[in-house]
């Protein structure tokens, strides 16, 4: 080849090499592609869209018994069967069982991802429920339907163990357990309230690149879940089931009928009865050859870029100076970063050896920024160490003053530690930024609760709570920091007849949260500042600044916080926010 292009210029010399090896190469070869791939592509086609349907009913066979698991192991429980069935007389023994249960199912019930809400419902007159895990079926609504004719449909059920759909909520899947004693007599209910999206989000969403469907389908075959979210809680209707209730049947738009479709369909069953249903366009196939062809352009450009490699192999100056930056990058690899690399020339090569100077020069830089940025780091981490707090120790000394209390028959003992324990269950809990209103109240009322004690008759406290705004979702810790300032920056407590007034109201999409105090007020220049974003005066600390940046983090420009005072009168603090009926998330780009 080398003798033969001797006598040729540089584009003969190209055009010679692109025919030999790459044009007739591509031709003989692309052709034979085509013949095979398109042979068997329908086959693999197949096989690939089987594959991916067993693969995704493995998961949700191991998911499923792992939720199961957990349910079976709550339900089953020697000790809380027992507890269940127990006549309680003393109350220091419902104290011991309420105790046990959060002690026992509290961590488990965390135990697997996607768990909203877990509980133990009963029916035990002399066991309370205690809002957290014990519960007691009574007129609440609960999966979309009335807690009590909910609770019996649940125990009356044939099967132990039932997962089900929430009507109208297409977010959330219910697991149910039966909680039986040794005579068959139904003690409770095991409660698993699950994310729809955590649990099978991920799973059926974008089946085959958006060009599919998939189904999960219980043994009642009822779509438990589905890529189309609308035909949850349907029966589903296929050539090789029957047996299908008659008024399910008649009813053709509260089911879904494949029987008919032109797609394929691939069943997987599991298990535990349910079945994984893929329906895949056929047309999916056309898309496919598109893909080969794509493949076959993708080996021409290949063959090309292989024939430039191999003239760019010739200039024996180009490929000199690479193998010199090549052992230059090593050299920095290893952490020289002195040495730079001398050129002369001024075309694109020159122009990389001196932006590779200049790299290499600011990497010895960074790599020294870098080495002391994290000696402080190590330095700042040991600092915080020594001076973390760890909340379970403040829990459980709480807990022991307050069984000392209780010996001691100290009410009101008992009273300020309750309040200590609703204020730092909030206060020290850093996994959530996020709470409902209600927890938020509940947190400012404990701080007043301990204030009350310890300003016993000089503060009045005023309520005004709107009901409806209670369940909808608010950042954490926005009223307890402006209470706060009521008693710090505020002197309340010097004022007569001190009162601090705290309203909640929903008007329409907005939440008005409102706090206002009669105490010493705010001067003007420190108003001026706060609204202008200073930290000074009230507000400081904890207060106008922070819940400012909070507000602003979730909501952006939706949300104000404002300040009105009268100097020596009076002042108020008001967060008007959208009303959140799911939880607000931080904005992107903040």
């Amino acid at each position: 080849m080398i003798r033969f292009t001797r006598g040729l210029s540089l584009r003969g010399k190209i055009l010679t090499l692109y025919v030999f090896i790459l044009l007739l190469p591509t031709l003989l070869l692309g052709s034979g592609v085509v013949y095979l791939v398109v042979r068997g592509f329908h086959q693999n086609y197949l096989s690939t869209v089987d594959e991916t349907v067993r693969q995704t009913a493995q998961v949700v066979d191991f998911s499923k018994r792992s939720y199961d698991l957990l349910a079976v192991r709550t339900a089953t429980d020697g000790e809380l069967v027992a507890r269940l069935a127990r006549q309680y007389d003393d109350m220091s023994e419902v104290v011991d069982t309420v105790n046990y249960v959060d002690r026992t199912f509290l961590i488990t019930s965390k135990y697997l991802p996607g768990i909203v809400d877990f509980r133990i419902y009963h029916t035990n007159e002399t066991l309370v429920q205690d809002g957290q895990l014990l519960w007691r079926p009574e007129s609440r609504t609960i999966a979309g339907q009335e807690e009590s004719a909910w609770y019996r449909n649940a125990v009356a059920s044939d099967a132990p163990l039932r997962w089900s759909s929430v009507p109208g909520n297409a977010k959330r899947t219910v697991i149910t357990h039966k909680i039986i004693d040794r005579s068959g007599v139904p003690l409770g209910l095991v409660y698993i309230l699950l994310n729809y999206d955590a649990v099978f989000g991920e799973l059926l969403d974008h089946p085959f690149n958006d060009r599919g469907s998939l189904f999960i389908v219980d043994h009642d075959r009822r779509i438990l879940a589905a890529t189309d979210r609308s035909h949850i809680g349907k029966p589903l209707v296929l050539s090789e089931w029957s047996g299908l209730p008659a008024e399910e049947i008649s009813a053709p738009d509260q089911q879904l009928d494949l029987t008919n479709s032109k797609e394929l369909l691939i069943v997987k069953p599991l298990s535990s009865g349910w079945n994984v249903v893929s329906s895949t366009a056929m047309k999916q196939l056309s898309v496919q050859n598109r893909t080969i062809l794509l493949l076959i352009v993708g080996i021409t450009i290949f063959f090309l870029l292989l024939s430039v490699s191999l003239m760019m192999a010739v200039v024996q100056n180009i490929v000199r100076r690479i193998r010199k930056l090549g052992s230059r990058m090593v050299d920095v690899s290893r952490g020289e970063f002195e040495a730079a690399i001398r050129y002369n020339e001024s075309d694109e090569l020159g122009e990389l050896e001196n932006r590779f100077n200049l790299m290499s020069e600011r990497l010895g830089k960074l790599v020294e920024d870098i080495t002391r940025a994290g000696l402080q780091e190590k330095e700042q981490a040991f600092r915080a160490l020594q001076a973390q707090i760890n909340p379970h120790f403040i829990y459980n000394s709480l807990g022991l003053l307050r069984w000392r209390a209780l010996d001691a028959q100290d009410g009101e003992q008992i009273q300020i530690i309750d309040a200590l324990s609703t204020f730092y269950r909030l206060t020290l809990n850093n996994q959530i930024s996020v709470i409902r209103i209600r927890d938020e109240v509940e947190h400012a009322k404990a701080y007043l609760d301990i204030c009350q004690f310890r300003y016993p008759g000089k503060v009045g406290i005023d309520w005004e709570i709107d009901e409806s705004a209670l369940d909808l979702y608010t950042i954490k810790t926005v009223l307890q920091p402006i209470v706060e300032n009521c008693y710090q920056h505020g002197a309340i407590v010097r004022r007569p007849e001190a009162l601090i007034q705290i309203s909640v109201a929903r008007r329409q999409n907005r939440v008005i949260l409102s706090v206002y105090d009669n105490g010493q007020g705010i001067p003007e220049n420190t108003l001026r500042q706060l609204a202008t974003g200073g930290r000074h005066g009230k507000g400081n600390g904890f207060g106008t600044a922070n819940i400012k940046e909070r507000l602003a983090l979730y909501f952006g420009e939706d949300a104000e916080y404002a300040i009105e005072s009268e100097l020596g009168q009076w002042t108020r603090v008001t967060i008007d926010m959208p009303a959140c009926t799911v939880e607000p998330t931080i904005r992107k780009g903040r």
